[in-house]
C-alpha cells in the first residue's frame, strides 16, 4: 500500500508516499526524474514493499507537488527531502536517484554528509564541475527556449522515445507529458536544466561518502550520460552496471533486472 503524505514549504506542498513503515528494516527512498512523478518507480515499490521502508516522491514543480513557485535550487530540495525524512522518522537511507533525482542526491550528500547509508545512480551523472564543459553548461542554461522552438507535438515524441525503450517505459512517459501543457514542461525543463547547471557551477566537492553504484542502460539517449557514467566510473573507481536493450529510464525498460541490482547492492550493506 502507498499512503500519501504532504511536506509542507513556503513555495508550495510537496506530496510524497510511503509504504508501512517496519522497525528494523533499511530506508529507501526513490527519487524520480525531470517531468517524471513517483510511478516512475511502481515496479520497484512492488519488488520491495515487504521488504523495505519505502519513500518517493511527486518533486517539486511535479504532478501533484503542483502549483509550486519555480525560486529553488538543487539545494533547497536536498534540504526539502531532508525535513520529510525527519517526518518520517527515516534515517540512514539509500538514496536511489533516476537522473535529476541521481543530482538532487548528491546535493543530499554534499550537504549533510554521513547521513546516508547508500546511492545509486540510475542514468545520472556526476555533478562535479569537472565533467562538463562551459558550452555544456551554456546550453543547459538555454534549454527552456530550444524546447519552445518544437511543435508540442514533436517535443512529446522525442520525450517519450528519447528516454524509454520498452512499451510500459514509453506508456509511463507518455502518462507524464501529457500531465503537463506544452508552456508548463517547457517551464519545468528549463527551470530544472538551470539548476543542474548551477550546481555544477558552485563546483562544490560533492564528495560521495558511502557505497554507491551506478546504473546505466546502454540505449541511453539522453544527453552524454552514457559517457559521463563511464567516465565517472573509471575516474572514481565506481561500480557500473549498463543495462542491455535498456534507455534513459533504465528501471522501467528492465524493471527485474534493476530491481535484482539494486536489492544486492542494499543486502550487502
Amino acid at each position: 500500500m502507498m499512503y500519501e503524505k504532504v511536506f509542507t514549504t513556503a513555495l508550495g506542498d510537496i506530496h510524497y508516499w510511503v509504504n508501512e513503515h517496519v522497525d528494523g528494516r533499511r530506508n529507501v527512498v526513490m527519487l524520480p526524474g525531470l517531468s517524471a512523478d513517483h510511478h516512475l518507480f511502481d515496479k520497484q515499490w512492488e519488488a520491495f514493499e515487504e521488504t523495505y521502508n519505502l519513500l518517493s516522491w511527486d518533486a517539486p514543480e511535479h504532478a501533484a507537488s503542483r502549483p509550486f513557485s519555480a525560486d529553488f535550487t538543487l539545494m533547497d530540495k536536498a534540504e526539502w527531502l531532508h525535513g520529510i525524512l525527519e517526518q518520517e522518522g527515516m534515517k540512514e537511507p539509500v538514496l536511489i536517484g533516476q537522473s535529476m533525482g541521481g543530482y538532487v542526491a548528491q546535493c543530499f550528500l554534499q550537504k549533510y554528509p554521513g547521513e546516508a547509508a547508500g546511492f545509486i545512480s540510475i542514468d545520472s551523472a556526476p555533478l562535479k564541475r569537472e565533467y562538463v564543459t562551459a558550452l555544456e553548461i551554456w546550453l543547459l542554461k538555454r534549454t527552456e527556449p530550444m524546447y519552445r522552438a518544437f511543435p508540442w507535438k514533436s517535443l512529446k515524441k522525442l520525450g517519450i522515445s528519447g528516454t524509454a525503450q520498452s512499451a510500459y517505459g514509453r506508456k509511463l512517459m507518455e502518462h507524464f507529458i501529457d500531465s503537463y501543457s506544452k508552456d508548463e514542461y517547457c517551464r519545468l525543463a528549463g527551470h530544472g536544466m538551470r539548476m543542474l547547471a548551477e550546481a555544477m557551477e558552485a563546483d562544490l566537492p560533492y564528495v560521495i561518502d558511502c557505497p554507491v553504484i551506478l546504473i546505466c542502460g546502454e540505449k541511453d539517449q539522453a544527453g552524454s550520460a552514457k559517457s559521463y557514467n563511464k567516465r565517472w566510473s573509471e575516474k572514481e573507481g565506481l561500480t557500473l552496471y549498463m543495462i542491455k536493450d535498456a534507455g534513459h529510464n533504465a528501471n522501467t525498460d528492465k524493471p527485474e533486472e534493476v530491481s535484482r541490482i539494486i536489492d544486492t547492492f542494499i543486502r550487502s550493506l
